[in-house]
């Protein structure tokens, strides 16, 4: 008996001692793993992103290119993440619930995290067998998407409940579901709701309805698999009507809202990558990025607001396709249009080809050209004006002291003083060491008036026009009207009157503007400004003015180009150079070999400039003003409705007792170098004008003319 007592004493000591070894253990155990948490959790706090990241302004936005109004997004220019920021009082509320009722019913119970959300998780994902639902919550939703990665780890898990925890203790439940909803990636590079609204129906999130929302909400959850523009569509609207199941149960709408919702039709416009007036947008765009870098506009949330007109762009975009559609009977495959306000410099269409989105045309693989190339900006590229060119000569030879009635000769000349006068009777053979250009319907009409050589756009008395004016001073002035290709004038020579100079339409309409303008340069503009991300004005639309013409002289100018009468026996009296109940000034142009047709106009509100013909310069079969005229015609037609009726001033009656200057009939025929010098037209009449290399060959022409009688 006894030595079971002792046996019992000694098995129950033992047990104490196992016992005892035992929680020591285990306190170890305990020890270690505490030890390890802590450590882990201080691994995991030191180098946790900071929360007031969402406060600091350095969400990424994309820098958005509008219209003047500011209504339409020509262009969003995003790097990774194309986002536009919305306060919460700009999205619906409907959209706000729909998210909540899809995602996290419970968002303004808990703290951060759902308990049940997540212990139902983790029931679905045992009887899976997979790790596929978390439970998360909009507030961990929101850190995982900014902060951390989907990627799931223990130690992600573990930061994203601590971030959200203290998320949840910083900041409102309003300012978190804002931020949620500007963050949220919607797929491609979307994120938030206002570039998912703009890519999936064209407008803006405070415009959605009810059922759009509820498919915005339905995307969340995963939305490379339900892109509406993919093959899932029908599991979309089946978790859209899911989505509104879930508000009707949570008494966000009423029954007949959700049934309503359900039945209507959903338009998706998918504009992932839109953009409008294109090649007036990467004008735009390649300005933006050499000023501000284009790291900075990939997230710094501008927002320019350029000076296009979008409905006159439309208008002009559609009148250039159809029109060079229409046109390419006489081999045209391309145009190009832009208009300017004179008053502000601002450019209110430009469309720099027939279509931006379309194919290339009759291309030559050896020369690597082709007819039509859709991405070349023609408003940009250098090209010959023709005699588009012709009014710059003009206004600097009535600058000089010249009147629109001096008399000159139009006759067959030879302008080369080294080549003999007699050069000029060997009609249609041109000795490249000579130059005696001729008339577009190779006649010649004897004594013309300077008003009506440039009304009907002769070409011999043009060039003397040149000549008399000057050709480095014509060069000094189409520069200072803003022409900025052309080199010094031993270069083009007389030529240069006739488009021998090759320039582009865009500076061709804007010095054109200078003349609609009283002779006034203001800067072009393309923009009225910009906002930074948080609405601050960083740029602004230039202003100043200068001088380049007297009135007087661009009222000459005007008074002519706006003559039908003057025009009408070429161009005939209702040609598209008209306007019944308008006053419109227009000069057009064709080169040598049909390669390019050109329409310049203007009205004191509104200068355009329409260019047609082939990329590569093959030659078409019409003159400039049977294909640029009418593409101008109508396009200035339906601008003008939206400007009122201005009328050109008039010039002042000038007598300068010259009679040849003053269009007298001289007894004696000369030519007007007889008369005059050059460089002081007004002033003596010259002792010897032989002196003058021009003045054998334009004397022989007009005896030549007489000697005929």
């Amino acid at each position: 008996m006894a030595q079971r007592v002792y046996r019992r004493k000694i098995f129950q000591k033992k047990r104490k001692n196992i016992i005892i070894n035992l929680l020591k253990i285990s306190g170890a155990i305990l020890f270690v793993f505490l030890f390890i948490a802590v450590i882990l959790f201080i691994l995991n706090i030191r180098d946790l992103p900071r929360p007031e990241k969402f406060t600091e302004g350095i969400i990424p936005q994309s820098t958005k290119i509008y219209d003047r109004e500011g209504k339409v997004i020509l262009y969003e220019i995003a790097g990774e993440e194309k986002r536009t920021l919305v306060s919460l009082s700009e999205i619906p509320d409907y959209l706000e619930l729909a998210v909540i009722a899809a995602e996290d019913k419970n968002f303004y119970e808990h703290q951060g995290l759902d308990f049940t959300g997540i212990f139902r998780a983790i029931l679905t994902d045992l009887k899976l067998r997979k790790p596929i639902h978390g439970g998360s919550t909009i507030t961990q939703q929101l850190i995982r998407s900014y902060f951390l990665t989907t990627k799931k780890t223990l130690e992600r898990k573990t930061r994203e409940i601590l971030l959200s925890l203290e998320l949840e203790r910083r900041y409102s439940k309003d300012q978190i579901l804002g931020w949620y909803l500007n963050l949220i990636p919607f797929g491609s590079n979307l994120y938030g709701v206002e570039a998912a609204s703009q890519a999936f129906f064209g407008k803006r999130v405070s415009d959605i309805s009810l059922e759009e929302a509820a498919i915005i909400a339905a995307i969340i959850k995963t939305p490379s698999y339900l892109w509406p523009g993919g093959t899932h569509l029908d599991e979309l609207l089946g978790r859209k009507d899911y989505v509104l199941g879930r508000m009707k149960e949570l008494n966000y709408i009423s029954e007949e809202q959700e049934k309503e919702a359900k039945e209507k039709e959903i338009k998706f416009t998918l504009k992932i990558n839109p953009i409008e007036a294109p090649h007036f947008v990467i004008y735009v765009k390649s300005y933006l990025e050499d000023k501000y870098g284009r790291d900075f506009l990939n997230r710094a949330g501008l927002k320019v607001y350029t000076t296009i007109d979008i409905d006159l762009q439309k208008k002009a975009e559609t009148l250039i396709e159809e029109g060079v559609e229409n046109l390419k009977k006489y081999n045209v495959h391309n145009g190009a249009l832009v208009s300017i306000d004179p008053k502000t410099g601002e450019i209110l269409a430009m469309v720099g080809s027939k279509d931006w989105h379309g194919e290339s045309e009759e291309c030559s693989p050896e020369t690597n050209m082709c007819k039509f190339d859709p991405k070349v900006n023609v408003t940009l590229s250098s090209r010959q004006p023709g005699s588009a060119f012709k009014p710059f000569a003009y206004a600097k030879a009535l600058q000089k002291g010249f009147t629109p009635k001096t008399l000159i000769w139009d006759l067959a000349t030879e302008f080369d003083p080294n080549c003999s006068p007699e050069c000029n009777q060997t009609y249609g053979k041109y000795d490249s060491k000579c130059y005696h250009p001729r008339n577009y319907d190779n006649k010649f009409i004897g004594l013309i008036d300077i008003r009506t050589a440039l009304a009907q756009s002769r070409n011999l008395p043009s060039v003397k026009v040149l000549y008399l004016a000057g050709l480095e001073e014509t060069l000094g002035l189409a520069k200072s009207l803003g022409i900025t290709t052309l080199e010094n004038g031993r270069v083009y020579g007389l030529s240069l009157v006739l488009g021998g100079g090759e320039v582009r339409l865009l500076e061709m309409t804007k010095a054109y503007s200078v003349f609609a303008n009283d002779g006034i340069k203001v800067p072009l503009n393309f923009i009225k400004k910009i906002e930074d991300g948080d609405g601050n004005i960083i740029e602004e639309i230039k202003k100043g003015e200068s001088r380049i013409l007297p009135s007087q002289i661009t009222r000459q100018i005007n008074d002519i180009l706006s003559d039908n009468e003057a025009r009408a026996a070429v161009f005939g009296w209702n040609s598209a150079l008209y306007f019944k109940d308008y006053d419109v000034a227009v000069k057009t142009g064709t080169t040598q070999f049909f390669n390019d047709a050109w329409a310049i106009g203007y009205t004191p509100s509104i200068a355009t400039g329409v260019w047609i013909g082939n990329n590569d310069n093959s030659s078409m079969t019409k003159p400039g003003v049977v294909l640029s005229g009418p593409i101008w015609h109508n396009f200035m037609l339906e601008a003008l409705k939206n400007y009122p009726k201005e009328e050109f001033k008039k010039p002042e009656e000038i007598t300068t007792g010259k009679l040849v200057l003053d269009g007298e009939i001289l007894e004696e025929p000369h030519s007007i170098l007889y008369y005059v010098e050059k460089k002081d037209p007004q002033g003596e009449i010259p002792e010897d004008p032989s002196t003058d290399l021009q003045y054998l060959n334009w004397e022989y022409s007009v005896n030549k003319y007489f000697d005929s009688f």
